[in-house]
């Protein structure tokens, strides 16, 4: 009984249970295994609580006390017998009895002071059968009788019917009671479905000076549970997988639950370009979010990459934000999270397997022995698995009995034929590791002698990655891993992970990873962390689910904001030209973030490296410095410009930055075009240092829009790299190098050519030359090689030599990370 409960607490079809079943199994165990909200009959312990306390509108009371409570009237002082009735309906009785001003007593039938009790009643309520040996006659004449003790769905009366007491039989009216309970019930579970208006805390902030590291800073916090913030911004319990106290992964039928609610404002973050150090758009967003929400009273999401742990203990360390505008707990944020850069490893390594196994297979065994393995004999019956049937269609070959192919008709079905040569689907680990950049696979005598090159590519990098950011639910998931074009055959054709067989197999491995992980900020306002590509190797921004979720949940006045990773001439190009062609969303506002230190180095200043102390050009005031390195700054509001969104540009602050500095930037800034330019001081005072910036998004976000793209898609591929190279980096044209224009011919005949591009190139230049700062004009850009990702839906050139492996410095992050074994805390991350 309690399993088939259970099953039907979960069915979302089923809004109301009620138990009809024999006295013996109407335990406690049974009855509070019903969730209290579908717990018609009221006999749950928390319904009951809820009753006691005086809740009465917010739980379910038992039907029977309800029939008996209709019958009665004019209780004030009255005294009333409850006989026979225990239990859930005894409690239920009494708590309402009371409220109408009846004194009770209550007692069994075997009870020897039952003949005096009732003598003393003015009502007489029956809770189960009278026996038969107690006389109608201890009951006092006038006496009004409640006899609720007949099964509901029963005619028949129990006991003998007495000539003087005044009878009420309320099982029927019970029966009516439970119906409005089941009722009341769904009509509870329609309002929940609604759009619910936030109730949210925020946590306080009492910022110190100097400011503490990051993760004493997030460590001295205390975030609320998980499931507390999940309530108060309007998520149901059954939309959130709870992952330990400070987690939590939100299902996508939300989306089908809020799908008529209006969507709130999109703001994305992006930037300058940065100096190695990188210039804070994680900070800026979480302040910004913390500033709307916690000062403003404005509803906002925060929507972030998860981090690579390459990073995290190689240079850049975590991502978490920093100061006082963080995710929390910042730890848990930066390691392993909720395990979805594991997912796509394992995923991305299986398909990466299943390559080498096959071209293995393909070269040791005949058609026949092929045959025999792939469409194997089980139980005596040999038979085509789903996949299998989808790949004989695509051949062409319209047969289901694995019986009646021909021997060419077996050949074309068993031979990929996968040319090693070009094979581009790689193996990823999410650790920075040189040594892995070039590997030789195949040296082991049992491989017979199938020996290649092949390398690892850094887990982000995985177009398993770029997919999960941009998909748009789980069935758009697997066909997209089904595209995903992993080598060519030999005559040319493009071999996918869905003509290997793998595609079921990769989904399964992806089915929780696609949902987006709920967290908060040190304010207690929320957040999701979900995808993280890199920006200058794959589209650099977070997912369109998590996006979309969050512009439901924030209200039609709400604000989400999402960050674009490097410089707005690379990740905000691609939200634009790629994010926002798949999701459909158009973006309100872009906050371009500044700092001070990289307009100073945009104006000529010495080399920033990470690691190093900075020289004094960046300590000291330098206004030369500062005007000189502007014109970066007034490049990417420019950018920004071109896709028609209003631009706010937010200078983060830094303690060396002087007043004069700051203003200069600011006064540059809005007579470039920006809508608006705000110093902002979260880092060190929380959101309440980017309440202006949160002011200004505010009234940016009421303009009209005039988005629009960069380029048409139907547009060559080599015209489309041209206008991203001339129109958003300046260069003077394009140059391709035999094998990228060969790439690109091969692209176009296999009717790829119509894919957005995203272009692979270093971040630290608007150029192809990291050492070439400012405005950098002029330039031939090279295109080395032309990729394609097929299932994420773009078409990848390589601007000359991008790795997709980081390496360790002489001295990684991890030299600084520690765990204390006996508080279990981490030490160190940053």
């Amino acid at each position: 009984v309690v399993d088939e409960i259970l099953k039907l607490n979960e069915d979302p079809n089923v809004q109301g249970l009620a138990l009809d079943l024999p006295e013996g199994i109407f335990s406690s165990k049974v009855l509070n295994t019903v969730k209290p909200e579908k717990d018609v009959d009221g006999l749950s312990d928390v319904n009951l609580g809820c009753l006691i306390r005086g809740d009465v509108f917010g739980c379910l009371v038992s039907p029977t006390a309800c029939a008996v409570m209709e019958v009665l009237e004019n209780l004030d002082g009255k005294k009333v017998l409850l006989v026979g009735a225990s239990g859930a309906l005894g409690a239920s009785l009494q708590c309402l009895l009371h409220r109408r001003g009846a004194m009770t007593m209550s007692c069994h039938w075997k009870s020897p002071r039952l003949q005096n009790k009732l003598q003393q009643a003015d009502v007489v309520v029956a809770g189960s059968p009278k026996p038969e040996d107690i006389p109608v006659d201890w009951i006092k004449p006038g006496t009004v009788v409640v006899n609720c003790c007949r099964d509901f769905h029963s005619e028949k009366h129990h006991g003998q019917q007495s000539s003087h007491p005044v009878e009420h039989d309320v099982c029927s009216l019970a029966i009516a009671m439970r119906m409005q309970n089941m009722v009341k019930s769904l009509e509870r579970w329609i309002q929940s479905q609604q759009y619910r208006k936030w109730d949210i805390r925020c946590l306080k902030l009492q910022p110190l000076s100097p400011v503490p590291s990051d993760i004493e800073i997030s460590r001295a916090q205390s975030p609320k549970a998980v499931d507390v913030l999940a309530k108060e911004i309007g998520l149901l319990t059954d939309e959130i997988e709870i992952y330990g106290q400070t987690k939590a992964k939100v299902r996508l039928s939300l989306l089908e639950r809020l799908k008529d609610q209006p969507d709130g404002k999109y703001v994305l973050v992006a930037g300058i370009t940065p100096t190695p150090l990188g210039e804070g758009k994680s900070t800026v967003t979480i302040g910004l979010v913390q500033a709307l929400t916690a000062h403003l009273n404005i509803n906002s999401f925060a929507c972030l990459r998860q981090p690579s742990q390459g990073p995290t203990f190689g240079v850049k360390g975590g991502a978490a934000g920093g100061g006082y505008a963080q995710v929390i707990p910042m730890e848990e944020f930066n390691l392993h999270l909720t395990g979805d850069i594991h997912a796509i490893t394992a995923a991305n390594n299986l398909l990466a397997a299943a390559i080498d196994a096959r071209i293995l297979h393909e070269n040791t065994q005949s058609d026949k022995a092929l045959y025999n393995r792939l469409v194997p004999l089980v139980n005596g019956v040999r038979g085509f698995s789903t996949i299998q049937l989808a790949r004989l269609r695509r051949l062409g070959i319209n047969k289901t009995d694995p019986s009646t192919l021909t021997e060419e008709e077996i050949s074309k079905f068993v031979r990929l034929d996968i040319d090693p040569s070009t094979i581009t689907w790689q193996r990823v680990v999410d650790t920075n590791d040189r040594f892995l950049r070039k590997i030789t696979i195949g040296q082991a005598d049992t491989e017979k002698g199938f020996v290649r090159q092949a390398q690892f590519d850094i887990a982000v990098a995985s177009e398993i990655m770029a997919i999960l950011a941009l998909t748009s639910g789980l069935a758009d998931m697997k066909e997209r891993l089904g595209k995903m074009v992993v080598a060519n055959d030999k005559k040319g054709q493009p071999v996918t992970a869905e003509d290997l067989g793998v595609t079921g197999a990769l989904a399964v491995l992806m089915k929780d990873a696609i949902k987006p992980t709920l967290m908060q900020t040190l304010e207690g306002t929320p957040v999701f962390v979900h995808a993280g590509p890199f920006a200058n190797i794959a589209h650099g921004n977070s997912s369109v689910l998590a996006d979309k979720i969050a512009l439901k949940l924030v209200g039609e006045k709400g604000f989400v904001v999402t960050e674009a990773g490097f410089g707005a001439d690379i990740g905000m190009e691609k939200f634009f030209n790629i994010k926002c062609r798949s999701s459909g969303l158009v973006p309100s506002v872009v906050v371009l973030v500044a700092t001070v230190r990289a307009l100073k180095m945009h104006g000529g200043g010495p080399n920033v490296t990470a690691g190093a102390p900075l020289k004094k050009e960046y300590t000291e005031e330098n206004l030369q410095l500062v005007a000189d390195g502007c014109c970066n700054l007034q490049k990417q509001i420019q950018i920004a410009q071109l896709f028609g969104v209003p631009v706010v540009v937010a200078l983060n602050v830094f303690k060396t930055d002087s007043p004069a500095e700051v203003d200069l930037v600011c006064e540059i800034a809005k007579r470039s075009g920006a809508f608006d330019a705000v110093p902002c001081n979260h880092w060190s005072a929380g959101g309440r240092g980017a309440v202006k910036l949160a002011q200004a998004v505010e009234k940016a976000a009421s303009q009209k829009s005039s988005f629009k793209y960069l380029y048409n898609l139907e547009l060559p591929i080599v015209e489309k790299i041209r206008i991203i190279a001339q129109k958003v980096y300046g260069a003077q044209d394009i140059e391709l190098s035999p094998a990228a224009q060969s790439q690109v011919d091969r692209y176009s005949r296999q009717g790829f050519g119509n894919l957005p591009i995203c272009m692979a190139k270093t971040h630290l230049s608007l150029s192809h030359q990291p050492e070439r700062k400012g405005v950098p004009t002029g330039f031939i850009l090279p295109i080395s090689d032309v990729r394609a990702s097929i299932g994420a839906g773009f078409i990848y050139p390589l601007v000359g030599t991008m790795s997709t492996m980081p390496g360790l410095p002489t001295r990684p992050c991890f030299y600084d990370i520690d765990l204390d074994p006996a508080t279990e805390q981490v030490k160190g991350l940053f």
